[in-house]
């Protein structure tokens, strides 16, 4: 695991946290969903919709994370000038990776 994944941030708003949480249960929700619909053997097509159903609300969890990376840990880096290129680097990657949801 990464130095950044270790340390604590506390950048993320206490309501924005709460709606990052609300949607990540609801995402477990439907992933247990999921998993009742194969045991129980449901139509495939039905399956798949869910399936995508939980990747768009991941996506949308994803990239709410990464505008608050933006907002406070690049922002933070740029205007203070320490370790500015290194967060640009990080971000370039964490984009490469995020975008990578989307084939």
């Amino acid at each position: 695991m990464g130095e950044q994944t270790r340390q604590a941030h506390g950048y993320i708003k206490e309501g924005d946290k709460e709606k990052l949480r609300n949607r990540l249960r609801r995402i477990e929700g439907q992933v247990r969903g999921v998993q009742r619909m194969v045991e129980e053997e449901a139509y495939c097509v039905d399956i798949l919709t869910q399936i995508s159903s939980y990747i768009a609300a991941s996506e949308k969890v994803a990239s709410l994370v990464l505008r608050d990376h933006m907002d406070h840990c690049v922002r933070e880096a740029i205007t203070d000038g320490t370790k500015a290129d290194e967060k640009i680097a990080e971000l370039a990657e964490a984009v490469e990776r995020f975008a990578k949801l989307d084939r």
